[in-house]
């Protein structure tokens, strides 16, 4: 067949299994869930599936009153959908890039809006950042990711990890901000000041404070959750 028939473009364009394991990036921005069980996945980020896979919605009082309750409270945004069964499962998230961490006995903090699958075995509860209240219109609450299981993230454009370390903090812009490593305790820095007033619920005027031992994930994309209250 010839350059930019149709066979030509299904074999350049087709699924090819690279044996990764439960959660394979099948492209830069789609990630192939091979699934045999049951897996979280964001509410409408269903693309494409084969097999025989039932999709439930998250219940009420699925992960307990408690969780429940906070989202009610601040209109946290991590609905989720549980995919069950067996076959292969395409989830995507407005064409954001996806990456696949795999936690091994470890935590990890992610922004509701940039979570898009996790295996069952993983625990997650919504965290909210100390010393905040009143400071912030929406925006106050991540989702806290513990144990040994593989997790899915999204990310406007590709990812920049920066590390933390004794004595050398870093600071980023609320909203540009996707995940960090569980040990760490972000705390908020203002820079509120006639020269600052006006956009401040910029990044500028508005930080977050990460100090100790670990890590912190940005995007170059700024999504605006995150505003000072007026």
């Amino acid at each position: 067949m010839g350059r930019y028939s149709i066979e030509d473009f299904i074999q350049s364009t087709e699924e090819k299994d690279l044996n990764q394991g439960i959660f394979e990036l099948e492209r830069e921005r789609l990630l192939e869930v091979n699934l045999e069980g049951i897996v979280w996945t964001k509410r409408g980020s269903m693309v494409a599936y084969t097999g025989d896979i039932v999709f439930t919605r998250e219940g009420v009082f699925e992960h307990g009153i408690s969780t429940f309750v906070k989202k009610a409270l601040t209109g946290e945004g991590a609905s989720l959908t549980k995919a069950e069964g067996k076959g292969k499962l395409y989830l995507a998230d407005e064409g954001k890039k996806v990456s696949v961490l795999k936690l091994d006995n470890d935590s990890l903090f992610v922004n509701g809006n940039d979570l898009l699958a996790f295996e069952t075995s993983l625990n997650w509860n919504i965290k909210m950042m100390k010393s905040v209240s009143g400071m912030m219109a929406g925006g106050l609450f991540n989702i806290k990711l513990e144990g040994t299981g593989m997790v899915a993230i999204t990310t406007h454009q590709d990812p920049l990890t920066l590390r933390v370390s004794p004595g050398h903090p870093v600071f980023t812009d609320p909203n540009a901000t996707v995940a960090w490593s569980g040990n760490l305790e972000p705390e908020i820095k203002t820079d509120i000041s006639l020269k600052t007033l006006v956009g401040r619920s910029s990044g500028e005027s508005f930080q977050m404070a990460f100090k100790g031992e670990g890590f912190v994930v940005v995007q170059p994309y700024e999504e605006v959750y995150f505003q000072m209250q007026t």
